[in-house]
């Protein structure tokens, strides 16, 4: 469905579900008398993504529409899962199953980190998951290029390019803490983008869209590739969300791109990972279980596999046959309001659920 025309007919709602018809670029609501005014005025005044991304908010009621439409997504998630995994064959799972993570609670940590969100970021991409990962082996042959090309899949598949979820993933030995998830305006956010220099958001954008126009002359399509795919999801936005650190600086900006500073390389053993949505919480908890699986499958590959130098004795003694098995290790990380109060702790109880037949979870 490309375009649909609804005007002047006597609709008193738009079903949330219309947010995840893909191609639909044009739409004309105006007319009817919606029980949504603000709805109303944006179908009034607004271009058709905007009123689609308020639709996949959930408006102001997020009722049964939404928690159908979530029950929706859950399932088509869980199915990705599934896919992921090769469809389960038994002789796998049974293998992957051994995959160890163990979870380091905020209680035994002597130095949680602790992300804190400014009230702005409730208008703007309102809910952020983050956590710390431990002991990750990126040293053997294309180990780093296949996390990375792993990370760029889930940004396809589960965070439904980008529209519903944004994955950041950082070195935490160069994460400045405490960290500040808040807003800034595009002409003052400034971040130095992975293989770019420092430059303000406002002209990041500008420079991408330049470049998406000349690279789509060059190929004759209409097509993009790389960021430039998703520029319009921060259409509208008068501020735009951003992760900063104890030094001010902008370590993440999504959805569109992460700083070189924190930047992951062959060394990096230690993660601070961050999603974010302005979608749902739960949106953000999924993907981050489905995330830190695939980083664990990863692992272990790397290490059976002993891809890269047989010389190097740091390998040697990770690749020895006991340590194949060592877990992971999942620091819990709270998001807490300007006051304190915790919003967010992942992993808690409940979560890595979604993962659980594929993941043992030491609690």
């Amino acid at each position: 469905l490309q375009s649909l025309d609804l005007a002047n007919n006597q609709l008193r709602e738009l079903p949330a579900a219309l947010a995840d018809c893909p191609r639909l670029k044009e739409a004309n609501f105006r007319g009817n008398q919606l029980r949504d005014k603000r709805l109303e005025k944006m179908v009034n005044g607004c271009q058709t993504k905007a009123i689609l991304e308020y639709l996949r908010a959930g408006g102001r009621g997020k009722g049964k529409a939404e928690s159908a439409r979530e029950e929706v997504r859950k399932k088509k998630r869980e199915k990705q899962q599934k896919k992921d995994t090769g469809d389960g064959e038994q002789d796998e799972v049974e293998e992957v199953s051994k995959l160890l993570v163990k979870i380091l609670h905020v209680s035994e940590n002597p130095a949680p980190l602790v992300v804190k969100v400014s009230p702005g970021v409730k208008d703007v991409r309102a809910f952020i998951v983050c956590c710390v990962l431990k002991g990750v082996n990126l040293k053997p042959g294309n180990a780093l290029k296949r996390f990375l090309t792993m990370q760029t899949k889930l940004h396809e598949d589960i965070c439904e390019k980008r529209t519903v979820a944004t994955i950041a993933t950082h070195d935490l030995q160069l994460v400045k803490a405490p960290l500040t998830y808040s807003v800034q305006r595009p002409d003052e956010l400034k971040i130095m983008p992975l293989g770019r220099k420092e430059i303000k958001a406002k002209d990041l954008l500008r420079q991408l869209q330049l470049e998406a126009e000349e690279q789509r002359k060059q190929k004759k399509r209409q097509n993009v590739s790389g960021l430039h795919r998703y520029l319009q999801l921060l259409d509208g936005k008068d501020n735009y969300p951003c992760l900063v650190d104890a030094e001010g600086a902008v370590i993440s900006f999504p959805p569109i791109t992460n700083s070189e500073k924190t930047k992951i390389r062959k060394e990096t053993r230690d993660l601070f990972l961050e999603v974010t949505s302005d979608t749902s919480l739960q949106i953000c908890k999924d993907v981050m279980d489905t995330l830190i699986l695939k980083i664990a499958e990863l692992n272990r590959s790397a290490l059976e596999n002993k891809e890269g130098s047989g010389s190097d004795m740091e390998l040697d003694a990770l690749h020895g046959p006991g340590n194949l098995h060592l877990p992971l290790v999942v620091e819990q990380v709270r998001v807490v309001d300007t006051d304190g109060n915790l919003k967010v702790l992942y992993p808690s109880k409940t979560d890595l659920a979604t993962v659980s037949s594929l993941l043992t979870v030491i609690r």
